[in-house]
Protein backbone atom coordinates (compact mmCIF):
# COMPACT_ATOMS: atom_id res chain seq x y z
CA UNK A 1 0.00 0.00 0.00
CA UNK A 2 0.92 3.44 -0.54
CA UNK A 3 2.15 4.92 2.05
CA UNK A 4 0.94 8.84 1.32
CA UNK A 5 -2.51 9.94 2.27
CA UNK A 6 -4.65 12.92 0.87
CA UNK A 7 -6.00 15.09 3.30
CA UNK A 8 -9.02 17.25 2.16
CA UNK A 9 -10.83 20.62 3.35
CA UNK A 10 -13.03 22.75 1.31
CA UNK A 11 -15.73 25.17 2.30
CA UNK A 12 -17.43 28.20 0.74
CA UNK A 13 -18.77 31.61 1.78
CA UNK A 14 -21.99 32.52 0.05
CA UNK A 15 -22.04 35.80 -1.99
CA UNK A 16 -23.71 38.70 0.45
CA UNK A 17 -27.61 38.38 0.14
CA UNK A 18 -27.56 34.72 -1.41
CA UNK A 19 -29.55 31.42 0.23
CA UNK A 20 -27.38 29.53 -2.32
CA UNK A 21 -23.68 29.03 -3.11
CA UNK A 22 -22.70 29.32 -6.71
CA UNK A 23 -19.49 27.13 -6.35
CA UNK A 24 -19.69 23.50 -5.59
CA UNK A 25 -17.22 20.91 -4.68
CA UNK A 26 -17.53 17.33 -5.39
CA UNK A 27 -15.18 14.61 -4.15
CA UNK A 28 -15.21 10.90 -6.05
CA UNK A 29 -13.86 8.25 -4.27
CA UNK A 30 -12.85 9.35 -0.93
CA UNK A 31 -11.33 6.50 1.49
CA UNK A 32 -9.57 4.96 -1.54
CA UNK A 33 -6.06 5.74 -3.63
CA UNK A 34 -7.41 7.40 -6.11
CA UNK A 35 -9.48 10.22 -5.47
CA UNK A 36 -11.25 13.31 -7.78
CA UNK A 37 -12.11 16.59 -6.70
CA UNK A 38 -14.14 18.82 -8.66
CA UNK A 39 -14.30 22.78 -7.70
CA UNK A 40 -16.92 23.79 -10.27
CA UNK A 41 -17.94 27.89 -10.51
CA UNK A 42 -21.67 28.59 -12.39
CA UNK A 43 -22.08 31.77 -14.09
CA UNK A 44 -23.80 34.56 -11.71
CA UNK A 45 -24.93 33.52 -8.06
CA UNK A 46 -27.90 32.19 -6.92
CA UNK A 47 -30.06 29.19 -7.82
CA UNK A 48 -28.72 29.20 -11.66
CA UNK A 49 -25.15 29.41 -10.78
CA UNK A 50 -25.91 26.72 -8.09
CA UNK A 51 -27.43 24.22 -10.82
CA UNK A 52 -24.83 25.06 -13.63
CA UNK A 53 -21.78 24.81 -10.32
CA UNK A 54 -23.31 20.93 -9.18
CA UNK A 55 -24.06 19.77 -12.46
CA UNK A 56 -20.72 20.59 -13.62
CA UNK A 57 -18.86 18.77 -10.98
CA UNK A 58 -20.81 16.10 -10.50
CA UNK A 59 -21.10 15.05 -13.99
CA UNK A 60 -17.15 15.80 -14.22
CA UNK A 61 -16.30 13.53 -11.14
CA UNK A 62 -17.92 10.85 -12.01
CA UNK A 63 -17.14 10.81 -15.89
CA UNK A 64 -13.59 11.50 -14.52
CA UNK A 65 -13.07 8.45 -11.70
CA UNK A 66 -14.67 6.13 -14.50
CA UNK A 67 -11.40 7.05 -16.70
CA UNK A 68 -13.43 9.04 -19.51
CA UNK A 69 -10.91 11.17 -21.28
CA UNK A 70 -11.00 14.70 -20.69
CA UNK A 71 -12.87 15.54 -23.85
CA UNK A 72 -15.49 13.39 -23.44
CA UNK A 73 -16.18 15.02 -20.27
CA UNK A 74 -16.64 19.20 -21.33
CA UNK A 75 -18.19 17.89 -24.57
CA UNK A 76 -21.01 15.98 -21.86
CA UNK A 77 -21.33 19.18 -19.81
CA UNK A 78 -21.34 21.44 -22.94
CA UNK A 79 -24.54 19.63 -24.11
CA UNK A 80 -26.16 18.54 -20.89
CA UNK A 81 -26.03 22.03 -19.08
CA UNK A 82 -29.24 24.17 -19.33
CA UNK A 83 -28.97 27.35 -20.96
CA UNK A 84 -28.93 30.90 -19.38
CA UNK A 85 -32.43 32.67 -20.62
CA UNK A 86 -30.61 36.14 -20.28
CA UNK A 87 -27.42 35.56 -21.70
CA UNK A 88 -27.75 32.72 -23.94
CA UNK A 89 -24.91 30.54 -22.31
CA UNK A 90 -24.46 27.54 -20.41
CA UNK A 91 -21.54 28.02 -18.46
CA UNK A 92 -19.34 27.05 -15.49
CA UNK A 93 -15.37 27.09 -14.94
CA UNK A 94 -14.07 24.35 -13.21
CA UNK A 95 -10.46 22.52 -11.50
CA UNK A 96 -10.20 19.31 -11.75
CA UNK A 97 -7.73 17.49 -9.60
CA UNK A 98 -7.13 13.65 -9.51
CA UNK A 99 -4.70 11.97 -7.41
CA UNK A 100 -3.93 8.87 -8.97
CA UNK A 101 -2.50 5.75 -6.26
CA UNK A 102 -1.30 8.72 -4.03
CA UNK A 103 1.25 8.82 -6.21
CA UNK A 104 0.41 11.03 -8.97
CA UNK A 105 -1.43 14.37 -9.70
CA UNK A 106 -3.24 14.94 -12.60
CA UNK A 107 -4.47 18.92 -12.32
CA UNK A 108 -7.21 19.98 -15.09
CA UNK A 109 -8.18 24.07 -15.30
CA UNK A 110 -10.92 25.93 -16.92
CA UNK A 111 -11.38 29.66 -16.28
CA UNK A 112 -10.91 29.07 -12.75
CA UNK A 113 -7.91 30.66 -10.75
CA UNK A 114 -4.77 28.72 -11.60
CA UNK A 115 -4.03 26.28 -8.66
CA UNK A 116 -1.55 26.96 -5.89
CA UNK A 117 1.20 24.51 -4.91
CA UNK A 118 3.26 25.04 -2.25
CA UNK A 119 5.92 22.41 -2.05
CA UNK A 120 8.85 22.74 0.82
CA UNK A 121 7.35 26.09 2.40
CA UNK A 122 7.38 27.83 -1.16
CA UNK A 123 5.18 28.35 -4.03
CA UNK A 124 5.88 25.68 -7.22
CA UNK A 125 4.73 26.62 -10.62
CA UNK A 126 4.26 22.90 -12.25
CA UNK A 127 4.47 23.05 -16.15
CA UNK A 128 1.04 23.26 -17.67
CA UNK A 129 0.01 22.13 -21.26
CA UNK A 130 -2.79 24.07 -23.32
CA UNK A 131 -5.70 21.92 -24.91
CA UNK A 132 -8.62 23.34 -27.40
CA UNK A 133 -11.48 21.48 -26.75
CA UNK A 134 -14.99 22.87 -28.47
CA UNK A 135 -13.77 25.95 -28.18
CA UNK A 136 -12.79 25.71 -24.88
CA UNK A 137 -9.07 26.49 -23.38
CA UNK A 138 -8.16 24.08 -20.95
CA UNK A 139 -4.52 23.98 -18.71
CA UNK A 140 -3.71 20.64 -18.17
CA UNK A 141 -0.97 19.05 -15.81
CA UNK A 142 0.21 15.18 -14.57
CA UNK A 143 3.23 14.68 -12.15
CA UNK A 144 3.85 12.75 -9.21
CA UNK A 145 3.32 14.15 -5.59
CA UNK A 146 5.36 14.43 -2.77
CA UNK A 147 4.96 14.24 0.86
CA UNK A 148 3.76 17.32 2.68
CA UNK A 149 2.74 19.18 -0.64
CA UNK A 150 -0.23 21.49 -0.62
CA UNK A 151 -2.75 21.86 -3.16
CA UNK A 152 -5.08 25.19 -3.33
CA UNK A 153 -8.06 25.53 -5.12
CA UNK A 154 -9.94 28.57 -5.75
CA UNK A 155 -13.31 30.26 -7.37
CA UNK A 156 -12.76 34.00 -8.32
CA UNK A 157 -14.51 35.18 -5.29
CA UNK A 158 -11.17 34.71 -3.34
CA UNK A 159 -9.39 36.54 -6.22
CA UNK A 160 -12.12 39.70 -6.13
CA UNK A 161 -12.18 39.75 -1.97
CA UNK A 162 -11.34 43.54 -1.08
CA UNK A 163 -11.87 45.22 -4.63
CA UNK A 164 -12.29 48.93 -4.20
CA UNK A 165 -12.39 48.00 0.02
CA UNK A 166 -9.41 47.15 1.58
CA UNK A 167 -7.23 46.36 -1.60
CA UNK A 168 -7.80 48.07 -5.47
CA UNK A 169 -7.22 45.12 -7.36
CA UNK A 170 -8.62 42.65 -4.98
CA UNK A 171 -6.78 39.73 -2.99
CA UNK A 172 -4.17 39.02 -5.90
CA UNK A 173 -3.00 35.31 -6.70
CA UNK A 174 -0.11 35.83 -5.65
CA UNK A 175 -0.92 37.75 -2.33
CA UNK A 176 -2.68 34.65 -1.34
CA UNK A 177 0.45 32.57 -2.19
CA UNK A 178 2.50 34.71 0.22
CA UNK A 179 -0.62 34.42 2.85
CA UNK A 180 -0.31 30.24 2.70
CA UNK A 181 3.54 30.20 2.60
CA UNK A 182 3.52 31.69 6.11
CA UNK A 183 1.06 29.00 6.85
CA UNK A 184 2.84 25.90 5.54
CA UNK A 185 4.74 24.76 8.62
CA UNK A 186 2.25 24.88 11.02
CA UNK A 187 0.78 21.81 10.21
CA UNK A 188 -2.33 22.62 9.67
CA UNK A 189 -5.00 20.24 8.52
CA UNK A 190 -6.82 21.22 4.86
CA UNK A 191 -10.12 22.11 6.49
CA UNK A 192 -8.34 24.22 8.93
CA UNK A 193 -5.80 25.83 6.32
CA UNK A 194 -9.38 26.20 4.22
CA UNK A 195 -11.27 28.37 7.41
CA UNK A 196 -8.12 30.66 7.95
CA UNK A 197 -8.03 31.45 4.08
CA UNK A 198 -11.80 31.71 3.84
CA UNK A 199 -11.52 33.89 7.11
CA UNK A 200 -8.84 36.17 5.63
CA UNK A 201 -11.77 36.81 2.55
CA UNK A 202 -14.35 37.40 4.69
CA UNK A 203 -12.61 40.32 6.22
CA UNK A 204 -11.56 41.52 3.19
CA UNK A 205 -14.81 41.40 1.56
CA UNK A 206 -16.08 43.87 4.81
CA UNK A 207 -18.27 40.76 6.07
CA UNK A 208 -20.16 41.35 2.70
CA UNK A 209 -18.81 39.04 -0.04
CA UNK A 210 -19.59 40.49 -3.47
CA UNK A 211 -19.40 36.59 -5.13
CA UNK A 212 -19.31 33.23 -4.01
CA UNK A 213 -16.12 32.43 -2.44
CA UNK A 214 -14.62 28.72 -2.39
CA UNK A 215 -11.16 27.31 -1.48
CA UNK A 216 -10.22 23.58 -1.50
CA UNK A 217 -7.46 22.70 -0.17
CA UNK A 218 -5.63 19.30 -0.45
CA UNK A 219 -2.43 17.90 2.17
CA UNK A 220 -0.43 15.16 1.49
CA UNK A 221 1.09 13.69 4.01
CA UNK A 222 2.22 9.88 5.55
CA UNK A 223 -0.25 7.50 6.80
CA UNK A 224 -0.58 7.42 10.35
CA UNK A 225 -2.98 4.95 12.52
CA UNK A 226 -5.15 5.21 15.51
CA UNK A 227 -5.97 2.90 17.77
CA UNK A 228 -9.43 3.95 20.20
CA UNK A 229 -10.48 0.96 22.84
CA UNK A 230 -14.01 2.05 24.22
CA UNK A 231 -15.96 -0.19 26.25
CA UNK A 232 -15.60 -3.79 27.80
CA UNK A 233 -16.80 -6.62 25.60
CA UNK A 234 -20.08 -8.63 26.35
CA UNK A 235 -18.17 -11.65 27.20
CA UNK A 236 -15.55 -11.55 29.97
CA UNK A 237 -13.66 -14.14 28.21
CA UNK A 238 -12.80 -12.43 24.98
CA UNK A 239 -11.07 -9.46 26.91
CA UNK A 240 -7.61 -11.22 26.12
CA UNK A 241 -8.75 -11.39 22.52
CA UNK A 242 -10.10 -7.93 22.70
CA UNK A 243 -6.99 -6.04 23.95
CA UNK A 244 -4.28 -8.40 22.62
CA UNK A 245 -5.92 -7.28 19.10
CA UNK A 246 -5.39 -3.39 20.20
CA UNK A 247 -2.58 -3.43 21.50
CA UNK A 248 -0.98 -5.26 18.00
CA UNK A 249 -1.93 -2.84 16.07
CA UNK A 250 0.86 -0.16 15.39
CA UNK A 251 -0.11 3.27 15.96
CA UNK A 252 -1.31 5.53 18.73
CA UNK A 253 -3.80 3.93 21.62
CA UNK A 254 -6.62 5.79 23.03
CA UNK A 255 -8.87 3.82 25.63
CA UNK A 256 -12.18 4.92 27.07
CA UNK A 257 -13.98 4.66 29.71
CA UNK A 258 -13.36 3.57 33.36
CA UNK A 259 -13.97 -0.17 33.40
CA UNK A 260 -12.29 -0.42 29.90
CA UNK A 261 -9.31 1.74 31.75
CA UNK A 262 -9.02 -0.88 34.58
CA UNK A 263 -9.03 -3.71 32.51
CA UNK A 264 -6.23 -2.61 29.49
CA UNK A 265 -4.12 -1.85 33.52
CA UNK A 266 -4.62 -5.62 34.23
CA UNK A 267 -3.87 -6.70 30.66
CA UNK A 268 -0.85 -4.74 30.77
CA UNK A 269 0.51 -5.56 34.27
CA UNK A 270 -0.01 -2.18 35.61
CA UNK A 271 -2.19 0.29 37.28
CA UNK A 272 -4.62 3.24 36.50
CA UNK A 273 -3.24 6.76 37.83
CA UNK A 274 -6.33 9.22 37.58
CA UNK A 275 -5.99 13.13 36.93
CA UNK A 276 -7.35 15.29 39.91
CA UNK A 277 -7.31 17.83 37.53
CA UNK A 278 -10.64 19.21 35.76
CA UNK A 279 -9.54 21.19 32.67
CA UNK A 280 -13.19 21.54 31.33
CA UNK A 281 -16.16 21.58 33.62
CA UNK A 282 -18.17 19.91 31.18
CA UNK A 283 -15.04 16.92 30.55
CA UNK A 284 -14.79 14.31 33.19
CA UNK A 285 -10.73 14.40 34.15
CA UNK A 286 -7.92 11.91 32.18
CA UNK A 287 -5.72 9.09 33.33
CA UNK A 288 -2.73 7.76 32.77
CA UNK A 289 -1.92 4.19 31.70
CA UNK A 290 1.76 3.04 31.41
CA UNK A 291 2.05 1.81 27.65
CA UNK A 292 -1.01 3.93 26.48
CA UNK A 293 -0.96 7.41 24.81
CA UNK A 294 -4.32 8.27 26.11
CA UNK A 295 -6.55 7.72 28.61
CA UNK A 296 -10.02 8.98 29.11
CA UNK A 297 -13.72 8.78 30.42
CA UNK A 298 -15.86 7.19 28.22
CA UNK A 299 -19.93 8.19 26.79
CA UNK A 300 -19.54 11.67 28.17
CA UNK A 301 -16.11 12.56 26.73
CA UNK A 302 -17.11 11.10 23.40
CA UNK A 303 -20.25 12.52 23.23
CA UNK A 304 -18.33 15.72 23.26
CA UNK A 305 -15.71 14.46 20.08
CA UNK A 306 -18.52 13.74 17.90
CA UNK A 307 -19.91 17.69 18.46
CA UNK A 308 -16.48 18.53 17.34
CA UNK A 309 -16.79 16.42 14.44
CA UNK A 310 -19.98 17.63 13.40
CA UNK A 311 -18.78 21.22 13.57
CA UNK A 312 -15.51 20.42 12.12
CA UNK A 313 -17.00 19.32 9.20
CA UNK A 314 -19.81 22.08 8.74
CA UNK A 315 -17.87 25.90 10.10
CA UNK A 316 -15.22 24.41 12.20
CA UNK A 317 -15.85 27.16 14.95
CA UNK A 318 -15.36 24.91 17.54
CA UNK A 319 -11.67 24.71 15.95
CA UNK A 320 -10.53 27.37 18.74
CA UNK A 321 -11.62 25.55 21.92
CA UNK A 322 -10.51 21.78 20.92
CA UNK A 323 -7.28 23.14 19.29
CA UNK A 324 -5.70 23.59 22.22
CA UNK A 325 -7.59 22.22 25.24
CA UNK A 326 -5.88 19.36 27.50
CA UNK A 327 -8.98 17.76 28.37
CA UNK A 328 -9.91 14.07 27.43
CA UNK A 329 -12.62 15.42 24.15
CA UNK A 330 -9.91 18.14 22.78
CA UNK A 331 -6.56 15.92 23.03
CA UNK A 332 -9.22 12.74 21.21
CA UNK A 333 -10.10 15.68 18.31
CA UNK A 334 -6.66 16.60 17.78
CA UNK A 335 -5.64 12.95 17.30
CA UNK A 336 -8.23 11.78 15.40
CA UNK A 337 -9.04 14.64 12.86
CA UNK A 338 -5.45 16.10 12.88
CA UNK A 339 -2.83 13.34 12.84
CA UNK A 340 -4.79 9.99 12.15
CA UNK A 341 -5.55 9.08 8.39
CA UNK A 342 -6.29 5.47 9.39
CA UNK A 343 -8.65 4.58 12.47
CA UNK A 344 -9.44 1.48 14.01
CA UNK A 345 -12.10 1.32 16.99
CA UNK A 346 -12.43 -1.57 19.04
CA UNK A 347 -15.74 -1.23 20.84
CA UNK A 348 -17.27 -3.68 23.66
CA UNK A 349 -20.42 -4.44 23.58
CA UNK A 350 -20.80 -4.76 27.42
CA UNK A 351 -23.41 -3.03 29.29
CA UNK A 352 -22.42 -0.79 32.09
CA UNK A 353 -24.85 -1.01 35.32
CA UNK A 354 -24.61 2.24 36.08
CA UNK A 355 -26.27 3.22 32.68
CA UNK A 356 -29.64 1.76 33.34
CA UNK A 357 -30.38 4.26 35.63
CA UNK A 358 -33.38 5.69 33.05
CA UNK A 359 -32.80 9.19 34.98
CA UNK A 360 -29.89 9.40 33.11
CA UNK A 361 -29.31 10.54 29.48
CA UNK A 362 -26.87 8.09 28.97
CA UNK A 363 -27.51 4.47 28.10
CA UNK A 364 -26.01 1.42 25.94
CA UNK A 365 -27.70 2.44 22.58
CA UNK A 366 -26.31 5.94 22.86
CA UNK A 367 -22.45 4.18 23.32
CA UNK A 368 -23.27 2.65 19.58
CA UNK A 369 -25.05 5.44 18.70
CA UNK A 370 -21.75 7.82 19.03
CA UNK A 371 -19.58 5.23 17.51
CA UNK A 372 -21.62 5.17 14.27
CA UNK A 373 -22.14 9.12 13.71
CA UNK A 374 -18.86 9.75 14.93
CA UNK A 375 -17.47 6.92 12.10
CA UNK A 376 -19.40 8.36 9.64
CA UNK A 377 -18.13 12.08 10.36
CA UNK A 378 -14.23 10.29 9.97
CA UNK A 379 -14.98 8.82 6.95
CA UNK A 380 -16.38 12.20 5.39
CA UNK A 381 -13.28 13.43 6.63
CA UNK A 382 -11.19 11.32 4.24
CA UNK A 383 -10.28 8.56 7.03
CA UNK A 384 -9.81 4.79 6.59
CA UNK A 385 -12.45 3.46 9.36
CA UNK A 386 -12.44 -0.32 10.93
CA UNK A 387 -14.66 -0.77 13.57
CA UNK A 388 -14.71 -4.45 15.62
CA UNK A 389 -17.50 -5.31 18.36
CA UNK A 390 -16.63 -7.87 21.01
Amino acid sequence: MNNLSADIGYHSLLKYGEQLCGDHVEVVGLNEDTTTIVLADGLGSGVKASILSTLTSRIISTMIAEGLPIEDCVSTIAATLPVCSERQVAYSTFTILRLIDNREVEVIEYDNPAVILLRDGKNYEFPRTTLNIGGKTIRKSRFALRENDIFVALSDGCLYAGVGMELNFGWERKDIIEFLETLYDVGFTAKTLTTILLDECYKLYGGQPGDDTTACVVRIRKRAAMNLLFGPPSNRDDCDKMLSLFFSKEGKHIVCGGTTSEIAARYLGTEVIPNLDYLDPEIPPTAEIEGVDLVTEGVVTMSKVLTYAKDYLADNESYKDWSYKKDGASQIARLLFEEATDINFYVGRAINPAHQNPNLPINFSIKMQIVEELSACLRQMGKRIKVSYF
